[in-house]
């Protein structure tokens, strides 16, 4: 549990915190300090680095760990603030919060994540940029139905047909970089194959959630913030909302609920089930959402695409696999039953 080491990121430097000598380094955030970070790390048996998601700072760092097999944990800040406030730790530099990583992750007892694709960092960049031009069509669109001015309103068309076709070629590349990886295409072809999931919904939903597919189903839920956290105290018993959780990957599964509650049976008898039980249709569709991340998670875990159950000619149960393989596996089986 002492061999963790806490390192805060900043735009320069890195502090890291090895709690089991309570010994203090900084490092320069680029690739000599990376370089150097790893060295000062290897002196450590088994060690387990701690650090808060930074967005772009630590985006490097993650993918230096990963290249050199080093377990790492990536902790949400507020969490980590949380855990030094209930520590006594007021204070806040730093030092102090690359020391307070590391306590957080011995005495937490944090679990390391597995290691990434190297493809799905390239994937992570090339979603970013994606998330950023869909906000500048969202505020050109804004503007462009207020504007008046002839000039202005030209300038808007051509920026809104140059982020169109941005958001294509990035598209593009991501299928591209997708397809390079066997394991990510794979599991690719998995969620595609799920009424109602897109191939760019496939892609966020690999990237936002990589440990998909190793979770249970309350984790999955959890991760996504589609779990109803209970409020009671004593007699008092609150309603259960939902909360925290990856914000984007909750963002990307809505239309497809919606598409499957149109498309796949299963989740439209949920959903049907629900508001025929007096629930708001926004909770119905939460529960779709969920259901849907879970079936996900099952099919990743199972290593076998979605199918859909149903009745033949003569009777039999069938199902209509999008795996050819074990389409024919099955018609095999079915053909020595009847035998």
């Amino acid at each position: 549990m002492n061999n963790t080491i806490g390192i805060d990121i900043s735009k320069d430097t890195l502090d890291a915190h090895r709690l089991a000598y309570g010994q203090h380094k900084q490092f320069l955030n680029g690739k000599t300090g990376h370089a150097q970070l790893v060295k000062w790390i290897g002196k450590q048996s088994d060690p387990l680095i701690i650090f808060e998601a930074t967005g772009a700072y630590h985006r490097q760092l993650e993918r230096v760990l990963c290249t050199h097999i080093i377990p790492f944990v990536k902790v949400n800040p507020k969490q980590a603030r949380r855990f030094a406030q209930a520590s006594g730790k007021l204070a806040k530099t730093d030092r102090v919060d690359c020391e307070m990583l590391a306590k957080m992750g011995a005495a937490l007892q944090l679990m390391p994540k597995p290691f990434t694709a190297e493809n799905l960092y390239d994937l992570k960049e090339l979603l970013s940029a994606r998330r950023a031009l869909i906000k500048d069509r969202t505020a050109a669109k804004a503007r462009k139905a207020t504007v008046i001015n002839t000039l202005i309103k030209q300038q808007l068309e051509k920026r809104l047909r140059q982020i169109k076709n941005d958001i294509a070629k990035i598209d593009a590349l991501m299928l591209d970089v997708a397809r390079e990886d066997q394991y990510i295409s794979e599991r690719l072809d998995i969620l595609f194959s799920i009424p109602g999931i897109g191939v760019i919904t496939a892609l966020m939903i690999l990237v936002d959630m990589p440990e998909i597919g190793a979770l249970n189903n309350k984790q999955v839920a959890s991760l996504a913030g589609l779990a109803p956290m209970s409020q009671s105290s004593g007699k008092w018993m609150g309603k259960a909302r939902i909360q925290g959780g990856r914000p984007n990957l909750r963002n990307a599964i809505f239309m497809p609920a919606l598409v499957a509650i149109r498309h796949n049976a299963d989740l439209k008898t949920k959903y049907d089930q629900l508001v025929t039980a007096g629930k708001e249709k926004k909770v119905a569709i939460t529960a779709v959402m969920r259901k849907l991340l879970v079936l996900a998670n099952a099919l990743l875990r199972d290593n076998r695409k979605w199918a859909e159950k149903r009745l033949d000619q003569d009777g039999y149960s069938s199902f209509r696999m999008r795996f050819s393989r074990r389409s024919r596996s099955f018609s095999r089986a079915r053909s020595r039953s009847l035998s």
